[in-house]
């Protein structure tokens, strides 16, 4: 049996998911809650927010975001992979920053405008 609470709504439902069982998910008040317990229990993922570095931009950062969720066990190598990248100004709001995060097949985007300086 696992034991999460769920984040899909403002609740916090306290789940438990029963692994012998065909991960059956109890605890939940809406159907997002068994969805996300069963996801958590299987293979649980991550959306990674960060900040990359800008060149020849009114800012040296722009933040960044994964277009998807990634295996939560990947984060920490796709962070190392996230702050290698240097972008050079202009950078606009949906550009790619990273493209096939550890062929994942999702895409780092860019969720902030950099004007050149």
């Amino acid at each position: 049996m696992k034991n999460f609470i769920c984040i899909m709504c403002p609740k916090g439902c306290h789940l438990s998911v029963d692994e012998n069982n065909d991960y059956q998910v109890s605890g939940y008040s809406c159907n997002k809650g068994v969805k996300y317990g069963k996801a958590e229990a299987t293979n649980p993922i991550r959306v990674v927010t960060s900040t990359v570095r800008v060149s020849g931009g009114k800012t040296h950062l722009c933040s960044v975001k994964t277009a998807d969720g990634i295996p939560k066990k990947a984060v920490l190598e796709a962070m190392k992979e996230i702050n290698k990248v240097a972008l050079k100004a202009p950078v606009k709001i949906g550009d790619i920053a990273v493209k096939n995060l550890l062929e994942t097949g999702v895409d780092v985007i860019v969720t902030s405008d950099v004007q050149i300086s």
